[in-house]
């Protein structure tokens, strides 16, 4: 029996994580009743990833920043890391829209005989970006609050970088606790397989295969869109901004790529995107660690597509002719709430409500939409949030490389 969990830890964790998926379909096709027996460990592993997020994106952020050192370079990554992100989350929005155009997967859609399903009050912009800056950082950690977490751990690792040499117990410290965090990491990825394995099972035997039949033409645009995007603006920046190669790059990232589908969750992705850029991309600890945590959650490629693709859907379904200006309100709001999306299964669908507005669909209206999506929105998240972190990965290796660039002439 030793041996046995010996070689099945010595196959490498995609591998492992392969088989996981492939018996969670056949559980899920041939076994349905046995799904509740095997919940738990789905549970148990999203709590396990949810359990690290917080402090891994806290740590590695503030770490991140004590070890660039520099406040200047500093201000130089996190400066292209968000102008990088807003650009592809930009392109996101655009190819989304464009590939709902082009197929029209809301036409003739059925969704009066969906039940509405209640969204809560959207936030708006303003609120959106007062929210950045927290009031309470504790009530934002418990409430895991991405983007004021993200804020304070930046302002809380530049001004250990200011406070000079009476700082350096406390980056030694974050330092360590990174380091602490990066095997913790390890030991909860072991559960990876037979967490996903729980979780595919459940889905196919809640929906079964019919998911991709009842919304056949959005999930085709889903997919659509996630290989434009990838294809489009990934495999250019990859390719000609961070001087990679593109195949070696890919096969480095798959493991991330695979538990972002799995999980359908960005920031779920977040611990094996940080060993793979550590480890496999070569990408300098102090970058990796400053831009991966941000690109989990402002990093939305995926999210920011398939907003503007469910706009699309969403008006064709109600009736509405797209305009100019319609398009260019769902590209601008569709945007913000893109960035301001919290890092978990089906948020976008939720930030939905915000974008219909602005266009002037009415909450009833959009809640029915929700209510026709919802069910099989599962499986559409996970192929979306793939586009999500290969974004991460890309973003984070383009600044990698741009600061390799600068180091010669700055000595």
């Amino acid at each position: 029996m030793k041996a046995l969990f010996r070689s099945w830890l010595g196959v490498p964790l995609w591998r492992r994580v392969m088989i996981g998926l492939a018996c969670g379909v056949a559980i899920g096709l041939f076994w349905p009743a046995a799904t509740p027996w095997i919940g738990w460990i789905g549970e148990l592993f999203v709590r396990l990833i949810r359990m690290l997020v917080v402090p891994i994106v806290f740590v590695s952020i503030a770490s991140g920043v004590t070890a660039l050192a520099d406040p200047r370079k500093l201000g130089a990554v996190g400066a292209r890391t968000v102008l990088l992100f807003a650009a592809t989350t930009a392109c996101a929005v655009s190819i989304g829209m464009i590939v709902g155009l082009l197929v029209e997967p809301g036409a003739g859609a059925a969704i009066g005989n969906a039940q509405a399903h209640a969204l809560g009050t959207p936030k708006s912009v303003h609120d959106q970006l007062m929210g950045i800056v927290p009031v309470n950082i504790v009530q934002s950690l418990a409430d895991g609050d991405m983007l004021a977490i993200i804020f304070f751990a930046m302002a809380f690792g530049f001004s250990t970088v200011l406070a000079g040499e009476p700082g350096k117990p406390v980056a030694a410290l974050l330092q360590a606790a990174g380091r602490v965090l990066f095997h913790l990491v390890t030991l909860v990825m072991e559960v990876t397989p037979l967490g996903v394995m729980a979780l595919i099972a459940g889905a196919v035997a809640e929906n079964g295969v019919a998911v991709f039949t009842n919304i056949g033409m959005l999930a085709l645009c889903v997919v659509l869109g996630v290989i434009a995007q990838i294809v489009l603006v990934h495999l250019p920046l990859i390719k000609l901004a961070a001087r990679l190669s593109v195949r070696g790059f890919f096969r480095a990232a798959f493991d991330a790529l695979v538990v972002a589908f799995s999980t359908a969750s960005s920031a779920a992705t977040l611990p094996v995107a940080l060993r793979i850029a550590l480890e496999d991309l070569a990408i300098e600890p102090g970058v990796a660690s400053t831009v991966l945590p941000i690109g989990a959650s402002i990093g939305k490629d995926g999210t920011a597509m398939y907003v503007g693709l469910l706009s699309v859907f969403s008006l064709q379904a109600l009736g509405v002719h797209v305009d100019a200006v319609m398009l260019a309100l769902v590209l601008l709001t569709g945007s913000l709430a893109a960035f301001g999306t919290a890092p978990i299964p089906s948020a976008s669908l939720f930030m939905l409500a915000a974008v219909l507005a602005a266009v002037g669909v009415s909450a009833e209206q959009t809640a029915l939409v929700v209510g026709f999506v919802l069910p099989f929105d599962r499986l559409l998240d996970m192929t979306r949030t793939v586009a999500s972190a290969s974004a991460n990965l890309t973003v984070t290796a383009t600044v990698a490389r741009l600061a390799r660039d600068e180091a010669p002439s700055r000595s």
